[in-house]
């Protein structure tokens, strides 16, 4: 349902752009420069920018001469105004960062997932002691401290902030994440998909705004994609979009647990590429997700023939994968990242390019960049934290409309 505006919900849009403009600027911005870029009058850009100082969001950081005139008056971010934490729960390991405003983690720890057996406040407690624990080492002022964003593979209802089922985390089943965290750390708490938090922690770094239209290829325990249409995250329907382990790539290929075959998320398991290479996988227990990636890294680092032509036949594939979404979506740019990818990317990545620009099936008409995460093997614990800096402080449309 559409809503309508007013006089506040305009000024809070104006305030999250001229921010937002200013915090992807380097050196800073002159009123001028923001006046220029937004349209705003003099007298609103005053305005805002006093509030936004007041706010302890921006400070003067100098003036620059630049032809006739006054100098001008440069604007930048400070980037220890506000801080945000940020969970990943993942088979592998639970990742926890603090960033600051500009996204630097300025904390981070990690922790073993909790067993099958472990009872929902017991893994919500640990939680909670962990991400004061690391509130507490980095000596952060309280009030400066925005909240929780927690990044988890799907299925979830976004509006309970319950995780389901995810097929992955089976301790995790129909734990209501949000509303425990909230209350055994005293923060606010977002929940998310971690494909769409790792695609809104690449746009807080995106200082061109490149990303307005592209794809984010999640690598790790499993596959997931995250998608950026017109600038905005694509959350779907009920906020599950992105699930893309389940594109048949192989008609001959293993045995996916959907009971279909050659899924690209099983093409892609790190079990299965060590099995496929002659290689038998660690055996199973607690981390042996992680376990399998790094033994699959370890032997393609040391030149594994076998574990080399398997990264390279799962990369033909994963191209495939990656041109067919394209195909829909007409997105043009690749971003890739995620903790498999970290270990993996290297070996992968020039396969990947040269695949995705010589399938037949290919219909774009301009070339797709691929190009690795900015951030690194820590997409989703950073882009949960950048999910609350973006709620707070990101100029959407949405923050034109009437709150409800």
């Amino acid at each position: 349902m559409q809503r309508g505006s007013n006089l506040p919900a305009v000024g809070v849009y104006n305030q999250a752009l001229v921010f937002d403009l200013i915090r992807r600027s380097e050196e800073g911005l002159s009123r001028s420069e923001l006046a220029e870029r937004t349209g705003l009058s003099t007298q609103t850009l005053s305005n805002v920018t006093r509030r936004l100082a007041n706010e302890g969001l921006i400070e003067e950081t100098g003036k620059v001469i630049s032809g006739p005139g006054k100098p001008r008056t440069l604007l930048a971010l400070r980037s220890d105004s506000r801080y945000a934490v940020g969970v990943h729960l993942d088979p592998a390991v639970d990742t926890i960062v603090v960033v600051d405003a500009a996204g630097a983690v300025v904390a981070r720890t990690e922790q073993t997932p909790g067993g099958a057996d472990a009872s929902p406040d017991e893994l919500v407690g640990r939680l909670g002691d962990s991400v004061r624990s690391l509130i507490g080492e980095a000596r952060l002022p309280a009030e400066r401290v925005l909240g929780i964003g927690v990044a988890a593979p799907g299925p979830f209802d976004r509006d309970a902030g319950r995780l389901l089922n995810p097929p992955l985390l089976p301790a995790w089943h129909n734990v209501p994440v949000r509303t425990e965290l909230e209350r055994v750390s005293g923060l606010p708490t977002l929940l998310e998909k971690d494909v769409v938090a790792t695609v809104v922690g690449e746009q807080w770094f995106d200082a061109g705004q490149e990303l307005a239209d592209a794809m984010f290829l999640y690598y790790g325990a499993g596959l997931g994609l995250g998608l950026s249409v017109s600038g905005a995250p694509v959350h779907g329907r009920t906020g599950n979009a992105g699930n893309i382990a389940h594109i048949v790539v192989d008609t001959e290929g293993p045995i996916c647990t959907c009971g279909s075959r050659g899924c690209i998320g099983v093409i892609m398991e790190p079990r299965m590429l060590l099995a496929q290479a002659g290689h038998a996988a660690p055996p199973s227990g607690t981390g042996d997700a992680r376990m399998q990636l790094e033994r699959l890294s370890s032997l393609a680092a040391a030149g594994d023939e076998g574990v080399l032509a398997a990264l390279d036949s799962a990369g033909r594939h994963l191209a495939t994968a990656i041109v067919e979404v394209n195909n829909l979506l007409d997105l043009g740019i690749v971003v890739l990242g995620g903790p498999a990818w970290s270990r993996l990317g290297e070996r992968l990545l020039p396969v990947l390019d040269h695949w995705v620009h010589t399938t037949a099936v290919s219909t774009s008409t301009e070339p797709v960049h691929l190009r690795p995460s900015q951030i690194g093997a820590d997409s989703a614990a950073v882009g949960a934290a950048c999910l609350v800096l973006d709620d707070a402080l990101t100029a959407r449309a949405s923050r034109l409309m009437i709150s409800r």
